[in-house]
């Protein structure tokens, strides 16, 4: 696996979402608070939004732009008009630095084309 430094962990209030760039891929970066740190593909799988700009809801990110619901853990969509699943990445938390490995998502069965 091959980590990379996105941001620093106190950037991301419990709660809240950030995008950041992992290498070159566009990646949300959300704080839950309770249920912890979650890595997603930052363009929503119906259109070419930022997930980053949405809300965090206990473990789904709802997409600012038309209401597709993501699930932070999968990736998979909880609400359309989204119907496909954008990639999740591994995420740690080290020396208060939050680190994402872009090259490994968590679940390959994952697509970010549109719908």
């Amino acid at each position: 696996m091959t980590f990379v430094t996105v941001c620093r962990a106190d950037d991301v209030a419990p709660g809240a979402v950030k995008g950041v760039v992992a290498d070159a891929t566009p990646v949300a970066v959300a704080n839950t608070g309770d249920d912890g740190w979650f890595a997603i593909y930052d363009i929503c799988s119906h259109q070419d939004y930022s997930l980053s700009e949405g809300e965090v809801d206990g473990c789904d990110l709802e997409c600012w732009a038309h209401g597709s619901r993501f699930d932070l853990r999968t990736g998979r969509p909880d609400a359309p008009p989204a119907t496909r699943a954008v990639p999740v990445y591994p995420v740690r938390i080290v020396d208060g630095q939050v680190q994402v490995d872009p090259d490994n998502p968590l679940h390959h069965d994952t697509a970010t084309e549109e719908n």
